[in-house]
């Protein structure tokens, strides 16, 4: 068994309980942004939120020991680092919720489509979701602007729709590298949205055309056969009117 091997049969084992761990980091996170706990229960959640961490800390580290080769690996993983590296930006953490849709488009099905609604439906909420939470976290009590999840939600709404207001502007540096994966996420998931419609456009031409050139064939199969048969039967009446007489009968080859 080669290490390949290995690694695609530890993520088959693994996507779902990361999946687990990952929709469990976002429960805390939203208990500890919204419910704003004090004494034990904070210290719980965010002892909590630690353990969470270090799953995708063991997780990243076992893929990487059985990637072969290593270097190629490592090198097409840098997000995955990202999501281990930065435990003092917390809400970047929310990131790994990466593998939350990465579950579900393998759980739909093989289609393209279906991955890619998949990757935007599910993404889309996770996405607003989950930047309102991390802004709400970075910017109360330093901005007068987000005062409440609303304030945080529409934020998140107007800037992964690019529209960007102005009216909502990040000040905490953990805010704004929020809003500008934000941005980067926006761009990307209508760029989704349009490349799906596009190809569900040409795919259902193509279906249209298809089906067209099959009815055009069977129809001229059909043609040929009723030709076929009008053939034999002139030449079966020409057999019996000029038979007797010594007349060539019908010859569609070549005439009389």
């Amino acid at each position: 068994m080669t290490s390949q091997t290995r690694l695609e049969r530890f993520e088959t084992r693994t996507e779902w309980p990361l999946a687990a761990v990952a929709l469990a980091f976002l429960a805390l996170f939203s208990l500890h942004v919204l419910a704003q706990p004090h004494g034990a229960a904070e210290a719980a959640i965010k002892y909590a939120m630690w353990v969470t961490y270090a799953v995708f800390v063991f997780d990243y580290l076992a893929r990487l020991y059985l990637a072969e080769p290593r270097l190629k690996w490592f090198v097409r993983h840098f997000f995955d680092l990202a999501i281990i590296v930065l435990p003092a930006l917390r809400p970047l953490r929310l990131l790994s919720l990466a593998l939350v849709i990465e579950t579900m488009q393998r759980a739909i099905g093989h289609t393209i489509r279906g991955r890619v609604i998949v990757y935007t439906s599910f993404g889309a909420v996770i996405i607003v979701y989950g930047a309102a939470l991390a802004m709400l976290d970075a910017e109360r009590g330093h901005n007068p602007q987000f005062q409440n999840f609303g304030d945080a939600v529409w934020w998140s709404f107007t800037t992964v729709t690019t529209v960007g207001y102005g009216d909502t502007v990040p000040q905490t540096v953990t805010g704004r590298f929020v809003a500008v994966a934000l941005m980067i996420a926006g761009v990307s998931l209508l760029g989704v949205v349009t490349a799906t419609l596009a190809s569900w456009i040409v795919e259902s031409v193509a279906a249209e055309d298809t089906a067209g050139q099959a009815a055009t064939a069977a129809q001229l199969d059909e043609l040929r056969e009723e030709v076929r048969k009008l053939t034999e039967s002139l030449n079966r009446a020409g057999e019996r009117t000029y038979g007797e007489a010594g007349t060539p009968a019908f010859d569609t080859e070549g005439g009389r």
